[in-house]
C-alpha cells in the first residue's frame, strides 16, 4: 500500500513569492573571476539576438576542423573527385533519356517533399531537380566522417552545407518550379499577389512578435484541450488538472502525466478523437495532468530542481491527497519523461515507493546520441545561449522554434515558403499545427542546467547527476517501466530512447511505434497507418542491442495505446468507485474548470 502523502511531504501553499533574481553566472554560484565579465556577456547577448541564438564561432570552428582534415586527406579528395565524375556521368546519361520512363539516378530524401509535384518528372524541370540532388549527394559524401575529424564537426558541417544548398534549390525559384508556373498560368498571377500579401503579413508579425489567435474550430478549451476536468491545485509553477470520470468504476491507481514544459500540455489532449487523456479516462482511469506555467523574466531563476521538487513531487503529493493510500502510475513525455526519470531515481534512493509504474514517452535519459539537436550543443553554443538568456531572463519562443525548423528546413521552412509566398496558399489549420504554434518560454537557469548537465555533459547515465547533493542512479528504480520510442523521431531518436534498457534493471516493456516525435505518441486507435514493435524484458535480464532487438521484436498493426492500457490495468489493483474532484478538507478544493488558466498564458 502506498505511503500517505502527508507522511512524505506536506502540500505546499498554493502561491509563493515569485522569484525575481536574474541569474548572473554561467557556471553556478562561484564568484566572478573577471570584473568585466558582464560587459562581455552583454555584447554576446546582443550578437545572439542578431544570429537567432546561434554561435557563429561554433560553426566556424566546425568548418575549419573539416577543411584542415580534408587538406590532409588526399585519398578522400581523390574519392570526391571520382564521386563528382560519377555523378556528372549519371546526369549526362539521364539527360540523354529525358522524357522517357527511365528511373532518375538521384532521389530526394524520404522527408523532402519539395519535388513531389508531377511536373518535376518532365523536362526541363527534371534536369534541374537532378542537378540539385547530384550536388546534394556530393556534399553528403564530402561531409561524411573523416579520420581525425571530430564526428560532431563533420555532422555540423554537413548541416551547414545542407542549409546553404537549400537556399538555391530550384524549387525556390518561380521560373524553375513547374508547380509555381502552372499556378501562375491558371490564376493569371493571382497566386503571386496573394503570396506577396502573405509575405508582408508574416514579416509584420515577425517584427512585432505578434501571434494570431487560434482559428475558429481550433480554440483551446473548446475544440482542443476540452476533456472535462477541474484544476484542483495551483502554485507559481503549474496547475494540476483532475479529469472527470467517464465510467461508473475506475482503476484504483490514478495516472499522473508530466508533459514537457517546452510546449503546452495539450499535445496529450488535442481533439476528442485523438486525445490521449480522453482515451485513458474513457477506459476507466483517473487522470491528473500537470499544466506548466509559461515563465517570464521574473522566473528566470527557476531551476531543474524546482521543476522536480516544486513541480513533479508537489503534484504527486496532491494526487496522493486526493486519492489516498494508492500508488500512482506516473507518465512522462519528452522533457517531462526526463525529469520524471530523475524524480523516480531520487524517490528510489529515498525508499519512496508511491509509484505503481513509470511510462516514458519519447523521453531520453542518455544524451550521447540525442539526434540533430546535438548540432546546437557545445561549450561555445551553450555559453552563447546562456548569455542571451542572462540578458532577457528566458529562452524565447521564436528562438526555440527556429532551431526545430532548421533541422527539417526542407519541409518546415522552404516547402512552406513556396506554398505560402509563391502559390498563395493559406496554411491549413490542424489541431497539431495550432499546438505547435502555441510555444512557451524556458527559464534561463533551468535551461542552462538542462543543456549542461544532460546534453553537454550527459551526467545522468554517467553517474554524475546529483540531487540534493547526492548522485542518483537509474538502476535503483524498481517500479515497472513502459518505454515508447518513435521510428522517425529526430528530437529523441529511437535508439537513444532505447538505451533506457541499458541503464535500468527493472521489469521493462519497450515499444517502437511508427511516426515522429509527436505523431508517434498521438497515435489513436483506428489510424490505418499505425504499427509498432513491442517486447518485454524481465527484471535482471541481459541487455540486447537495438538492432538485435528490432530483428526479434513482435510486429503488430494498429495503435500502441490499447497495449499500454492493458499493461496499466495489469499493474493496477482493480476497479473502485471514482474519487471526488479535489480534496477540500486537505486544502485541495476545485479552483476552475479545465483547461485552467496557465494554458492561456502568452
Amino acid at each position: 500500500m502506498a505511503t500517505s502523502s502527508s507522511e512524505k511531504q506536506p502540500i505546499p501553499e498554493k502561491s509563493s513569492k515569485a522569484k525575481t533574481r536574474r541569474p548572473t553566472l554561467p557556471h553556478g554560484d562561484r564568484p566572478l573571476e573577471h570584473p568585466h565579465l558582464n560587459l562581455d556577456r552583454g555584447v554576446r547577448a546582443a550578437i545572439a539576438r542578431l544570429s537567432a541564438g546561434v554561435s557563429v564561432h561554433a560553426f566556424i570552428e566546425a568548418w575549419t576542423d573539416w577543411a584542415f582534415h580534408m587538406c590532409e586527406s588526399p585519398g578522400r579528395q581523390f574519392e570526391l573527385a571520382e564521386r563528382a565524375r560519377q555523378n556528372a556521368l549519371k546526369l549526362a546519361g539521364h539527360l540523354a533519356n529525358l522524357g522517357t520512363d527511365v528511373v532518375p539516378p538521384f532521389a530526394p530524401k524520404p522527408y523532402d517533399h519539395r519535388f513531389e509535384y508531377p511536373g518535376w518528372l518532365k523536362p526541363p524541370f527534371q534536369m534541374w531537380q537532378q542537378g540539385f540532388l547530384a550536388v546534394q549527394d556530393w556534399w553528403d559524401h564530402a561531409t561524411d566522417h573523416l579520420r581525425g575529424l571530430r564526428p560532431e564537426d563533420a555532422d555540423r558541417t554537413r548541416f551547414m552545407a545542407r542549409q546553404a544548398l537549400d537556399t538555391v534549390s530550384p524549387s525556390n525559384f518561380p521560373s524553375l518550379n513547374p508547380e509555381i508556373i502552372a499556378a501562375t498560368v491558371a490564376t493569371g498571377g493571382r497566386n503571386l499577389t496573394e503570396g506577396a500579401a502573405h509575405f508582408a503579413e508574416d514579416l509584420l508579425k515577425t517584427l512585432t512578435q505578434t501571434h494570431d489567435p487560434a482559428p475558429e474550430g481550433f480554440r483551446v478549451g473548446q475544440a482542443l484541450a476540452c476533456t472535462p476536468g477541474t484544476v484542483v491545485f495551483r502554485n507559481d509553477l503549474f496547475e494540476l488538472i483532475q479529469y472527470a470520470p467517464q465510467a461508473a468504476e475506475v482503476q484504483a491507481e490514478p495516472v499522473l502525466i508530466v508533459p514537457a514544459w517546452i510546449m503546452k500540455y495539450y499535445i496529450l489532449d488535442l481533439s476528442p478523437h485523438n486525445s490521449m487523456v480522453n482515451y485513458l479516462v474513457s477506459q476507466g482511469f483517473t487522470v491528473f495532468m500537470i499544466s506548466w506555467c509559461n515563465p517570464t523574466a521574473e522566473q528566470a531563476d527557476l531551476s531543474l530542481e524546482d521543476y522536480r521538487r516544486t513541480g513533479v513531487m508537489t503534484a504527486l503529493d496532491a494526487v496522493n491527497a486526493i486519492v489516498p493510500d494508492r500508488k500512482v502510475h506516473a507518465v512522462g513525455y519528452c522533457l517531462g519523461g526526463t525529469i520524471l526519470a530523475i524524480t523516480t531515481a531520487t524517490m528510489a534512493r529515498q525508499r519512496d515507493d508511491r509509484l505503481a509504474s513509470i511510462t516514458l514517452m519519447a523521453a531520453q535519459v542518455d544524451f550521447a546520441e540525442a539526434g540533430e539537436l546535438l548540432l546546437f550543443v557545445d561549450e561555445s553554443q551553450v555559453a552563447f545561449l546562456e548569455d542571451m538568456m542572462w540578458d532577457q531572463g528566458y529562452l524565447d519562443r521564436p528562438q526555440m522554434a527556429r532551431t526545430f525548423s532548421t533541422i527539417r528546413s526542407e519541409d518546415l521552412i522552404w516547402s512552406r515558403a513556396v506554398r505560402r509566398y509563391f502559390l498563395g496558399q493559406d496554411d491549413l489549420p490542424t489541431d497539431m499545427g495550432v499546438w505547435v504554434a502555441d510555444t512557451t518560454r524556458m527559464p534561463a537557469r533551468m535551461h542552462s542546467q538542462y543543456l549542461r548537465s544532460l546534453f553537454l555533459e550527459n551526467r545522468l547515465t554517467a553517474g554524475r547527476f546529483a540531487v540534493e547533493g547526492r548522485v542518483i542512479a537509474l538502476k535503483d528504480i524498481s517500479a515497472p517501466m513502459f518505454v515508447i520510442a518513435t521510428e522517425t523521431d529526430h528530437i529523441a531518436p529511437w535508439k537513444s530512447v532505447y538505451k533506457t534498457q541499458l541503464f535500468t534493471d527493472c521489469d521493462l516493456t519497450f515499444v517502437l511505434t511508427s511516426g515522429g516525435h509527436n505523431s508517434g505518441i498521438v497515435n489513436q486507435p483506428g489510424n490505418p497507418r499505425s504499427r509498432y514493435h513491442a517486447s518485454h524484458r524481465p527484471t535482471g535480464a541481459f541487455y540486447v542491442g537495438p538492432d538485435d532487438w528490432l530483428a526479434k521484436a513482435t510486429a503488430r498493426e494498429g495503435s500502441w495505446w490499447p497495449e499500454w492500457k492493458i499493461w496499466l490495468e495489469g499493474k493496477s489493483s482493480g476497479l473502485v468507485p471514482p474519487p471526488a474532484s479535489g480534496a477540500p478538507d486537505r486544502g485541495l478544493a476545485p479552483i476552475v474548470a479545465a483547461p485552467g488558466t496557465f494554458v492561456f498564458q502568452t
